[in-house]
């Protein structure tokens, strides 16, 4: 091939992009993974202000946090876009909300330290991710 040939062929690949597409990402509020880890966190915060027997294991819960941003770095998302969607106040209802929805479904009430209590001690029990950020004080 000519010099000539060989940058026109350059400047084709190039021009022509990967020949295999890019995955495209979800949108942050529809990443499964990260909403069900942040909602997980909504709710253990919650039985843990609820709850006179059960305490947060922060240690843990900073480690779940930061293993969370990393997860989100991997698959794609810049960090100002992860900041962004967790300081969102429409994001924050949106995930209060998921939260709420989980914690009646299983027989929590606003105001009732047992309903709390009961669930807490039965996620700290299944070794969820809930279970996994509480610590029962029994």
């Amino acid at each position: 091939m000519t010099s000539l040939k060989i940058r026109v062929f350059a400047v084709f690949v190039l021009l022509a992009g990967p020949a295999v597409p890019a995955i495209a990402k979800v949108p942050l509020p529809e990443e499964r993974h990260i909403n069900l880890s942040l909602m997980a966190g909504v709710v253990g915060d919650e039985i843990r202000k609820n709850c006179p027997t059960i305490s947060p294991r922060y240690f843990v819960v900073w480690q779940k946090l930061e293993a969370l941003k990393q997860y989100a770095i991997r698959q794609g998302y810049e960090r100002d876009e992860v900041k962004a969607f967790l300081k969102d106040p429409q994001e924050k209802a949106r995930v209060r909300k998921m939260a709420a929805d989980y914690m009646a479904a299983r027989g929590v009430k606003p105001g009732d330290a047992q309903s709390y209590c009961r669930l807490g001690e039965e996620e700290i029990a299944k070794k969820s991710l809930i279970g996994q950020l509480l610590r029962s004080r029994r």
